[in-house]
């Protein structure tokens, strides 16, 4: 959430990070706004609502500067207005700051600040950095000292970014919050994520928290908390610039749906021995895990469905494992020993709840894993080890590719814990690796043939959608669920199908059709729960690989898939139910990347 831009040396400052900042839109945001140094000062320009409003703003009263910020906010100090949007200068307007994160001790240095005089004009805890820098260089600091004594008061998270008075150059730090440094020729930015800047340059380095970083056109020097340089290695990203456009499609979480095949070659490539039935994960070397007795899967949102999915794995082959809301696992406090592996799933690897989730394991002695998409996020700093996923970037916020990713990483993982806890390789160890071998084509056979439109069509307008599932199936229908919510904005629930006669049963109606997912396990048990809710006049669909049996049969649709391995039917059907979710949200003309009230990564609790 929240998104920070920056740039100096480029040719054209406002346009850099008016493109920035659109690029950045599916972080989620209610405000956007940007200042540039100019020979006479600072010129600011912020506006509530999209992007658009911004650069039609602009558009209308033109801006120009050699160099400058540029902030999308998403409430949390000050309601949504003109005012609280970012950036926020001091009295003079000579300073201008941004700033992602929650500064916790703001309300405390607000008062001491206004004591001495200092005029708020906005309800923001961002505020309070320009007037803190300000009063510094009253007392006489260099712009570099004025910023790092600011950054010295606040406790909190932050990503901060600043212009100041004539001084040639941006400051930033990040504490908890993600900043990445673009290194172009002659040219430099600072954004909140890469596509930022992907366009201009693919030279990247990922700052660590304490880092504070100095650009000026000429160069840039990275420094630690005491002023000591520090040497940050640049990285190439191996993302050509299209990826992080829509390349033709309507939406970025269609196209992502489609870039599935893709990711999930790169998820398995040079991981999987099919003639030996094992896995070869090279970031672990043999017996990595022999002593594990205890896995925990701490995840938000759509990765913790993914943590549920390899739990359910490892506790079929004998592996205790448990899959945590990160949010709630301080306070759920479950045993933690040596021997236990935390395993911290998030996209972006910047989670604020699985960060601190983390931090909280490590502190108990528990070894920590992390599995990410993001080469040199903060969670993998955090983490002993790391298992990347590789789906290449994900923009928009509702997740699809990146659940498909860690779930088949997941299993990798589990059958390499397996492996290395029994000493031996599984007898059906090779049936599977078979099975994720071919899960792209898999994958791609469900985007070609999938009737998902249409059964969006039928059942549009229905009172609410419930999905069920056993097994591996109960995180899918989850997961399915959750997209169907968050971006068509209508009532959607998943259950384990077990708990129907439960309750949920009672809300049952013909007009609350019912997406059953069969993998091969439990389909039985699954099948009775599905006549449970025809008796009741309620349609259901079926997501199956069955072609003529009794599932296609009680169904009143159904969406197929290809027969595979039961361990990651449920891959397969995840895929059609984000179709349907997909389909049934551009019905309603819902605003599919950017729903509201949502945000891509949550980087505060």
């Amino acid at each position: 959430m929240c998104g920070i831009t920056a740039c100096i040396g480029a040719d054209d400052s406002v346009d850099s990070l008016v493109d920035g900042l659109q690029r950045l839109e599916y972080r989620g945001y209610d405000s956007a706004g940007i200042a540039v140094k100019n020979g006479s000062g600072i010129s600011l320009t912020k506006r509530v609502g999209e992007v658009s409003e911004l650069v039609a703003a602009v558009e209308q009263n033109p801006i120009a500067g050699d160099y400058g910020i540029g902030h999308t906010r998403w409430a949390t100090h000050g309601g949504v207005t003109d005012g609280n949007a970012h950036p926020h200068t001091d009295e003079s307007g000579r300073i201008a700051v941004v700033h992602n994160g929650i500064i916790s001790n703001f309300q405390s240095l607000r008062s001491d600040l206004e004591s001495r005089g200092h005029v708020f004009s906005s309800e923001t805890d961002t505020e309070v950095v320009p007037h803190l820098i300000e009063e510094n260089l009253r007392d006489g600091a260099t712009p570099e000292e004025a910023f790092r004594a600011a950054v010295g008061s606040l406790s909190g998270s932050y990503a901060l970014a600043a212009i100041i008075g004539d001084e040639e150059a941006i400051f930033a730090t990040r504490s908890g919050s993600p900043l990445v440094l673009g290194v172009g020729d002659g040219e430099y930015y600072l954004a909140s994520d890469v596509p930022a800047f992907i366009q201009r340059t693919a030279r990247v380095i990922y700052l660590h928290d304490g880092d504070f970083v100095v650009t000026r056109s000429d160069g840039y020097e990275i420094t630690d908390s005491a002023g000591r340089a520090v040497d940050r290695p640049v990285e190439h990203v191996e993302w050509d610039p299209e990826t992080a456009t829509k390349g033709g499609y309507e939406h970025y979480m269609y196209k992502e749906i489609h870039e599935q095949p893709g990711a999930l070659r790169r998820t398995t490539q040079s991981r999987l021995n099919t003639h030996a039935g094992g896995v070869e994960l090279e970031e672990f070397p043999p017996e990595s895990f022999a002593d594990v007795q205890q896995v925990h899967l701490l995840a938000m949102g759509t990765s913790h469905h993914a943590g549920m999915y390899a739990a359910s794995l490892l506790n079929s082959r004998g592996i205790p494992a448990y899959a945590f809301m990160a949010g709630e696992y301080s306070v759920i406090k479950p045993p933690v020993t040596p021997d236990t592996l935390v395993v911290a799933v998030s996209q972006s690897g910047e989670t604020a709840d699985t960060l601190d989730a983390v931090r909280r394991a490590r502190a108990a002695g528990a070894r920590t894993l992390a599995v990410t998409n993001v080469v040199g996020s903060s969670i993998t700093r955090e983490c002993d080890d790391e298992l990347l996923i590789r789906a290449g970037p994900e923009i928009g916020v509702a997740a699809t590719k990146t659940f498909s990713s860690q779930v088949t990483a997941l299993t990798l993982l589990t059958e390499r814990i397996v492996e290395d806890v029994t000493g031996a390789k599984s007898p059906a160890a090779r049936d599977l690796m078979e099975a994720l071998s071919r899960l792209p084509g898999d994958v791609q056979e469900v985007l070609d043939t999938s009737m998902a439109r249409e059964i969006a069509i039928e059942y549009e307008g229905s009172d609410a959608y419930f999905f069920i599932g056993r097994g591996v199936a109960h995180p899918v229908a989850l997961e399915g669920a959750l997209k169907f919510k968050e971006i068509s904005y209508e009532h959607a629930e998943g259950f384990a199908a077990s708990e129907l006669k439960h309750g949920p049963l009672a809300l049952v109606t013909p007009l609350s059709p019912v997406f059953a997912i069969f993998t091969g396990h439990e389909d039985e048990a699954t099948l009775s729960n599905v006549k449970e809710v025809q008796a009741r006049g309620a349609p259901v669909i079926a997501i199956t690989s069955d072609r003529s049996g009794e599932v296609t049969e009680f169904a009143d649709h159904v969406l197929r898939i290809p027969d595979t391995h039961p361990d990651i039917a449920g891959v397969l059907a995840n895929v059609q139910l984000q179709l349907v979710a997909y389909h049934a949200a551009d019905l309603l003309e819902r605003p599919i990347d950017k729903p509201r009230n949502l945000a891509k990564c949550v980087t505060v609790e």
